[in-house]
């Protein structure tokens, strides 16, 4: 059992190096994200450059003419709406720049990776998830428009393009719209600020540099291989986490004091390993509720560390961002055009937090609100 289990643990291995490397390789189901697509494939279409798989109620990029150097995507295909670019669709061809149309949700694994002429690109208002290395090695990448909401950005999406190094030089915690997509260049002591609700698989790993980490309550999960041998992380609070995923905090050897939130559902296999630390493990919630913890039993680290069981401590609350009505942890334009939408009745419209529309504290939603909230955002401008 112990060799199978070291070979489960070098396959797992090799797949967080991929995330750094970029190397394709077949990834293990699970903790890594796949391609959406569930739905019967029917047959393959070719237009002009661009390859279609398509299935039953949408269409596929799934190749391109390597020797073009323009893409424009079409929203529909043969009367199917094109709702994804699949995995390798563009990889290493020579597009100079790509037409995505207001109908893609998801670009997937190296969609676009190691396109050495891609410039820029514009991401659509419809986009809801960029996967692992998709813009990997996109060298001459300078230039990334993203829509004014969440997209889930997964481990690598933007790794050496000039796009994430300008970006670093901003701020080591380089955040999009509420997903942290990098942190590998931060320092110290850390404290990941509120607006963040998802952080990429991968996005501190190996960072030397990094001594500590507080994840806000809105965050959820720690994804496989987040902090992936910070060799010098000594503290991680994880005040409202429920899944910690694989190799999460594998080879972080100092990891000496760790805070769980009494939410906590399941600790994936290796998440802890390869830790040479004595842990103090406090865990906001009764030994009851931590034995009920789905989480493996051969884990060394877990097995040996010292517990502090803290019923009555409580992961902070969320905190409301006046006027983030979608509840995307930012004030923006999207929220003023929904809030605008709610008043003139538009149907389907939904306000996600209604409190946070009362920009005049009245319990009330008018006009003036509206009025108030474009005052405010204005001065964000």
């Amino acid at each position: 059992m112990k060799s199978s289990k070291k070979v489960m643990k070098f396959t797992a291995f090799l797949a967080a190096l991929t995330l750094t490397a970029g190397m394709p390789m077949t990834l293990p189901t699970g903790s890594f994200s796949v391609s959406p697509i569930i739905a019967q494939a029917e047959e393959e279409y070719k237009d002009g450059n661009l390859t279609f798989m398509l299935y039953d109620d949408h269409a596929e990029v799934i190749n391109f003419d390597f020797t073009a150097t323009t893409a424009e995507i079409p929203a529909t295909v043969k009367g199917l709406p094109v709702t994804s670019i699949g995995i390798y669709a563009f990889n290493g061809s020579s597009v100079t720049s790509v037409t995505i149309p207001d109908s893609v949700t998801y670009i997937g694994q190296w969609a676009f990776a190691m396109c050495g002429s891609l410039k820029e690109v514009t991401i659509p208002d419809s986009m809801e998830h960029i996967d692992i290395n998709a813009f990997q090695l996109c060298s001459s990448l300078s230039e990334v428009s993203f829509p004014d909401k969440f997209v889930k950005i997964s481990g690598g999406a933007f790794d050496s393009t000039p796009w994430l190094d300008a970006e670093r030089k901003k701020d080591p915690l380089v955040i999009v719209n509420g997903a942290l997509v990098d942190g590998r260049t931060c320092k110290g002591d850390v404290e990941i600020p509120s607006t963040v609700k998802y952080i990429a698989s991968g996005a501190f790993q190996r960072n030397s540099d990094l001594t500590s980490v507080v994840v806000p309550s809105s965050v959820k999960e720690i994804n496989d291989s987040t902090f992936f041998y910070c060799d010098n992380l000594v503290s991680a609070t994880l005040p409202n986490v429920e899944l910690i995923d694989s190799m999460a905090f594998d080879g972080c050897t100092k990891l000496s004091e760790v805070k769980l939130s009494g939410k906590l559902k399941s600790i994936a296999s290796y998440a802890f390993d390869d830790i040479s630390a004595s842990g103090t493990i406090t865990f906001y919630g009764s030994k009851e509720t931590w034995d009920k913890v789905e989480k493996p039993d051969d884990c060394e680290y877990l097995n040996k560390a010292k517990y502090i069981f803290d019923e009555n401590a409580q992961p902070p609350e969320d905190e409301d961002v006046a006027g983030d009505v979608n509840m995307d942890g930012e004030f923006n334009v999207s929220d003023l055009v929904v809030f605008q939408k709610w008043l003139l009745a538009v149907p389907n419209t939904e306000l996600k937090n209604w409190k946070a529309a009362d920009m005049c504290s009245d319990n009330y939603l008018d006009v003036i609100d509206l009025c108030t909230m474009r005052k405010e955002l204005t001065k964000k401008l």
